[in-house]
């Protein structure tokens, strides 16, 4: 029988909007819609395959950068064109709920039923959590109210670059005066912090100001694939102490070393890497709770950047077997495709 799995980072609206893709379509139509286009046809997601692929749940993302260095349809000009992406993200989730595509997971009550709601074996509804990655978008942390009333619960202050409130990914600057500012706001209205793309610096300094729920979405395993977008071995111990849980993520050169963007090929990549990931933080925090799947498929890339033994994000399915043959068992298994970031929202959403 096939488990069903909870995804924590997926780029869905990003996707829908600025890559423009009707995502209630199969990945197959979307790849051959694509066909021809530099870069594109290579997607691996869709509503259909999440359903037939028993993705129950999900964190979909809001991603509006503004770093100061334009990059089309990512980083833009101004604080204001960043907010109205993630604006119109949002609304994309919403409309998808409107038209019975997802359910839209706010609280307990949303979430107790979308899983009572599960069948035992089968299609499922996808259930979404809507997440930021980067919170350029808001416009000021005194906004933050608004978002939660409109769906929002969680937030990841940086993506690449240095954000509007922290250092990310490629750089070395901490928290920005507004990030403790925002850090403050986020407690207040009960936000979960995602400790993604963070830098070094602002990892700690968020870790040391925030007394809330904190994750890691999509991040993996630095004493695996050595580079500062990766946890080290003390940062994952810091987010299992604070009763976190780190999501692996499905890019390839984030799986494997010496794997390079548009020049690799992917042949020699696999899901076993991705559970080379969370073997290691399970034997490096002593238990299964502490790591789940946060794959970021379509995140930028395709199936030219994703294990080469998965089509489309249905066959994260593989991933039972995988972890059966590593020696984990049925309890361990079902904790980390889906139990370990049910059980995040539950102690978030007390």
């Amino acid at each position: 029988m096939q488990d069903y799995l909870f995804d924590a980072h997926l780029d869905l609206g990003w996707n829908a909007l600025q890559w423009d893709r009707d995502l209630t379509q199969s990945a197959m139509t979307i790849r051959a819609q694509e066909a021809g286009l530099p870069g594109r046809g290579q997607n691996t997601v869709a509503l259909p395959q999440m359903r037939t692929g028993r993705v129950a749940l999900c964190i979909g993302t809001l991603m509006g950068r503004n770093t100061g260095i334009p990059v089309a349809g990512v980083d833009f000009r101004s604080p204001q064109q960043a907010n109205g992406i993630a604006r119109g993200q949002l609304a994309y989730y919403h409309a998808l709920a409107a038209t019975g595509e997802i359910r839209l997971i706010r609280n307990h009550v949303d979430l107790n039923l979308h899983l009572e709601g599960i069948p035992a074996e089968g299609a499922t509804t996808v259930g979404l959590v809507i997440g930021m990655e980067s919170a350029d978008a808001i416009l000021h942390p005194d906004d933050l109210q608004q978002w939660w009333d409109d769906g929002l619960r969680i937030i990841g202050p940086a993506h690449y670059g240095t954000g509007r409130y922290a250092g990310g990914t490629g750089v070395e600057d901490g928290l920005t005066a507004a990030g403790l500012v925002l850090l403050r706001a986020m407690e207040d209205t009960g936000m979960i912090l995602d400790l993604t793309h963070l830098s070094d610096a602002a990892f700690w300094q968020a870790l040391e100001q925030f007394d809330g729920t904190v994750i890691a979405s999509h991040s993996n395993c630095r004493s695996l694939v050595p580079h500062q977008r990766q946890l080290d071995d003390r940062q994952i111990k810091a987010i299992a102490e604070c009763g976190g849980v780190v999501g692996i993520a499905f890019d390839a050169w984030m799986l494997v070393p010496g794997f390079v963007k548009r020049h690799s090929s992917n042949t020699d990549v696999s899901l076993a890497h991705v559970v080379d990931h969370i073997d290691h933080i399970c034997q490096l925090t002593g238990t299964h709770q502490f790591v789940g799947i946060g794959s970021d498929l379509d995140g930028g890339f395709g199936r030219e950047q994703s294990p080469a033994d998965l089509n489309t994000i249905a066959d994260l399915q593989k991933l039972g077997p995988l972890l059966q043959q590593r020696g984990y068992d049925e309890a361990a298994i079902h904790a980390i495709l889906h139990r370990n970031w049910i059980q995040i929202l539950k102690k978030a959403w007390l």
